[in-house]
């Protein structure tokens, strides 16, 4: 199924258009296997971009939108080398750790990313984003949600969106977290799904660390490089 719908000049062009936004229905074949498989999988999600990389290797990079440098830094560096090897990024498009994610991945040449918003496609958010979510569509990525065109972001959305961010990775690495945050949920609907948890570790008296060194306390996989990734995932 498809639908039109009207997206601002500033989203992909320099001038009002209609895009074409794809509805995935749960049965049909190129809805994402991954998907099918967690509880509480939506029963259609939209798709602008590249569907088919929906059921390609994928890890799910996400982080605290209050960011140090060096969590910045982190996530895009070990985007773009999980890239080169193949592997899809997949992250929220929100600030902070998952802008970079994204941005990581793209400095690969054939680099792709997958965004999943809180939002209709058609209201994308938030609005700083919308270059690189051009950026996205134009190397070959996509942008996916569960939420209809029209629908507006609302913060009760994102936490529901981060178990569709897990649901269609094979694992998830979290950058920088705080104690409570949006990372920490991902991480939760990922070790309910049976995803590999990874977690960069960090400064002890910094607060963006706080979540991470959590999660290795309680077992989730140090990561010092990408290649601690590598070792888990079958590409």
């Amino acid at each position: 199924m498809f639908a039109k719908a009207s997206i601002d000049g500033s989203f992909l062009y320099e001038r009002k258009i209609y895009m074409i936004i794809e509805e995935l229905k749960i049965t049909d074949k190129e809805y994402p296997q991954n998907l099918k498989e967690i509880y509480d999988s939506p029963k259609s999600i939209y798709v602008l971009g590249n569907k088919h990389l929906l059921n390609k290797t994928g890890i799910a990079i996400v982080g605290s939108r209050d960011a140090t440098q060096y969590g910045k830094y982190i996530s895009s560096k070990i985007a773009r080398e999980l890239s080169e090897k193949g592997i899809n990024i997949i992250s929220g498009l929100a600030i902070g750790i998952d802008k970079y994610a994204h941005i990581g991945a793209l400095q690969q040449n054939k680099g792709k990313t997958i965004a999943v918003l809180g939002s209709g496609i058609d209201q994308l958010y938030p609005k700083q984003n919308i270059e690189l979510a051009r950026k996205i569509i134009r190397s070959g990525g996509c942008i996916i949600s569960e939420y209809p065109i029209g629908t507006k972001p609302d913060k009760k959305n994102f936490p529901q969106r981060n178990r569709i961010i897990s649901g269609i990775s094979q694992g998830i690495l979290v950058v920088e977290a705080g104690e409570k945050s949006g990372a920490l949920i991902t991480a939760e609907f990922g070790l309910e799904q049976g995803k590999e948890i990874f977690a960069i570790p960090g400064d002890i008296t910094k607060k963006q660390s706080r979540g991470c060194n959590l999660l290795i306390r309680d077992g989730a996989k140090v990561v010092l490089s990408s290649q601690d990734i590598l070792d888990e995932i079958i590409i």
